[in-house]
């Protein structure tokens, strides 16, 4: 079987497992999105999910956070680990959102890549998800999924990865498969313990069945 009639099955197979292919940080908003998934490095989507809350109590809007004083979304967004940095990005990326894009949110992917705060996986997931343009959102899941799967071979870096998956997976399908890895990661195929080969849908043709692989 090649990588790319490899990456076919996968998607046939986790689209029965995993029928909503949705993000698991709660948005009503494209700004709100690139908030939240700047909070969401090292942190569980389930947090994040929390402390927006407060914030967006306090700040409803892009304006409202790009005129808001450092120290006090610091303040809010603590609980998500990494607070300093997480603010000062945010706040940054908030101003130039107000003052360049009256408040909305660039449907360029270099454009995205500008924003502070903003790495390749975010402005994929903002692509994908927001603006409905093909995808590919290389997380710890897709990586670490993407390589015991055999995908693609030995691959740590996330911007390596993309690129090789981008030539196996039709454009189409790259955003919500990766949705999907995130799920099966989560639930089979997990990170912390040896992987649920025994209930996995994908284990007669996973490259490393039953290894346990701590990549």
């Amino acid at each position: 079987m090649t990588k790319q009639e490899l990456a076919l099955e996968v998607i046939e197979r986790l689209k029965k497992e995993y029928p909503d292919a949705d993000c698991t940080l709660d948005y009503d908003n494209a700004w709100k999105l690139l908030v939240s998934v700047r909070l969401a490095a090292q942190c569980t989507d389930a947090r994040v999910n929390v402390v927006v809350q407060d914030l967006y109590a306090k700040f409803p809007t892009v304006e409202a956070l790009a005129n808001a004083d450092v120290a006090d979304i610091e303040a809010i967004v603590r609980p998500c680990g990494l607070g300093k940095s997480k603010a000062r990005d945010i706040s940054a990326c908030m101003k130039i959102l107000h003052e360049q894009y009256h408040d909305n949110v660039p449907g360029d992917f270099d454009a995205l890549l500008k924003l502070p705060g903003v790495g390749r996986k975010s402005a994929n997931l903002i692509m994908g998800d927001v603006f409905g343009k093909p995808a590919i959102v290389t997380d710890t899941h897709c990586i670490r999924l993407s390589n015991r799967i055999g995908l693609v071979d030995n691959m740590k870096e996330p911007k390596k990865v993309e690129m090789a998956l981008w030539k196996i997976i039709p454009p189409e399908e790259g955003n919500d498969l990766c949705h999907r890895l995130v799920n099966h990661g989560r639930d089979v195929c997990t990170a912390r313990t040896k992987p649920y080969c025994d209930r996995c849908c994908l284990n007669d043709i996973c490259e490393k069945n039953g290894v346990d692989s701590q990549e």
